[in-house]
């Protein structure tokens, strides 16, 4: 979601009964809306690395209690965190990373399938088995994320063990959402064959949407002897991903979808969207129960 989960999307997902937001618009979010909203911390290896624990403190400091932290180990983040009062979910691509995850105190895991935009991690398992281990090994919450845009997905990972869904690229295709409008038409004519993974020899695998830019860093990566991030660094700038969300060309720089692409056919109101999710799952859930045969006791033979 850089570059796109902003104040006004951040907002209307939390007015809706969802829970989104930015580190960088903590202020500006809340001038839009009066119910709970989260930051996100995602630590990344870096030659010049951010103020992590900053951003966490001034966050803490604007009142935020609810954060989701992703990439590298959390744990200083999380200890300081869980001092101050704060509920803390971390994102996770593997069973493994998760388990760590949950020693470090961490009070419930975002469980990322390999359908999910941008970073999947390196062993491709999608999230109908990765879901199912979650619930066979794991003793605190999790939610799901990846490949769901719908009440239908919402049911099924309910089903699989998880507590919730995260939707990433659904709330991208919202009226609130701030990219431009010819990407959200864009993903509405997409079907869930319009994503690409890069960085794949690289071992730093992304998701991300097959526009001809993303073409070009795969045939790069392709080459005899293979390629190094140098050859890709100014096609994949995230500058240039910025200004697709903002301009609405395309092709103009590389921009992270989900093949969740291949479910979304309109661009509603993030409230009508919440509302509809919500029936849908419902719905799903009772047409289920209504197929479960009750069986009496076995009559001997």
């Amino acid at each position: 979601m850089q570059w796109v989960g902003v104040p006004q999307l951040a907002a209307a997902v939390s007015n809706a009964g969802g829970l989104d937001a930015l580190r960088v618009a903590i202020r500006a979010t809340r001038k839009l809306t009066d119910k709970p909203f989260g930051v996100n911390i995602t630590i990344l290896p870096s030659i010049n690395p951010p103020d992590y624990a900053g951003y966490a403190r001034a966050a803490v400091e604007e009142g935020v209690r609810v954060f989701e932290t992703a990439g590298s180990n959390p744990g200083k983040l999380v200890n300081y965190l869980k001092e101050n009062g704060c509920t803390v979910i971390h994102k996770c691509t593997t069973i493994r990373h998760a388990k760590s995850a949950s020693r470090h105190g961490v009070d419930m895991l975002s469980i990322d399938g390999f359908e999910c935009a941008g970073h999947p991690g390196e062993d491709d398992i999608g999230g109908l088995v990765l879901l199912a281990r979650a619930a066979q090994e794991l003793d605190i919450p999790y939610i799901a994320s990846g490949g769901i845009a719908d009440g239908r997905g919402l049911a099924a990972v309910l089903a699989l063990g998880a507590a919730g869904a995260n939707m990433g690229t659904r709330f991208m295709c919202t009226v609130e959402s701030p990219i431009h409008q010819n990407i959200k038409e864009q993903i509405v004519r997409s079907t869930e064959l319009d994503t690409v993974h890069i960085f794949r020899t690289l071992n730093n695998t992304a998701r991300v949407y097959a526009n001809k830019v993303a073409k070009e860093v795969v045939s790069i990566e392709r080459r005899p002897g293979g390629a190094k991030f140098e050859d890709v660094r100014e096609l994949v700038a995230g500058a240039r991903g910025r200004l697709v969300y903002e301009e609405g060309d395309v092709d103009r720089g590389i921009w992270s979808a989900g093949i969740s692409v291949g479910l979304i056919h309109d661009i509603p109101t993030c409230d009508a969207l919440l509302s509809r999710i919500e029936r849908e799952a419902e719905d799903v859930i009772s047409k289920l129960d209504a197929i479960v045969v009750k069986m009496g006791p076995r009559s001997k033979l």
